[in-house]
């Protein structure tokens, strides 16, 4: 693997726990606005009060947090673990698209983002020779 390819690399992981950790933390800040502002949401979600989904997205923020600070740290659990929790983060924003149209396609985008760098960049340094070679 050439420098300029495996600095191309460090850089996605770089920028894919850097996104992971602001959707943490825009999670977290849903979760608690759910909980302590009821007058910012209405009921057009899919199911579920508030209370359900205030503490559904401070718990996914939290765990999207750890995630994180794992990829940071080139734990390929967590390359994983990532996805997962991008993949569950899409689906509950799925929930709150009639909601919040503009904000869940924006934080949509985010995670999609978020899976693509880590499954094009995150992988062992053989397996991504491997695929290279092809």
């Amino acid at each position: 693997m050439g420098k300029k390819q495996q600095r191309e690399e460090y850089r996605m992981l770089h920028f894919s726990s850097v996104m992971l950790f602001i959707a943490g933390i825009f999670n977290v800040i849903w979760g608690i606005s759910a909980l302590t502002k009821e007058e910012y949401f209405n009921d057009q979600f899919l199911f579920g009060n508030l209370q359900f989904w205030g503490w559904f997205w401070m718990i996914i923020g939290v765990i999207t947090m750890i995630a994180a600070f794992a990829v940071l740290r080139k734990a390929q659990w967590a390359r994983w673990f990532g996805i997962i929790i991008a993949g569950i983060s899409i689906l509950g924003m799925f929930t709150a698209l009639f909601a919040f149209t503009l904000w869940a396609a924006i934080i949509i985008t985010f995670y999609v983002i978020v899976i693509y760098s880590l499954l094009q960049y995150g992988g062992p340094e053989e397996e991504s020779k491997a695929l290279r070679r092809r």
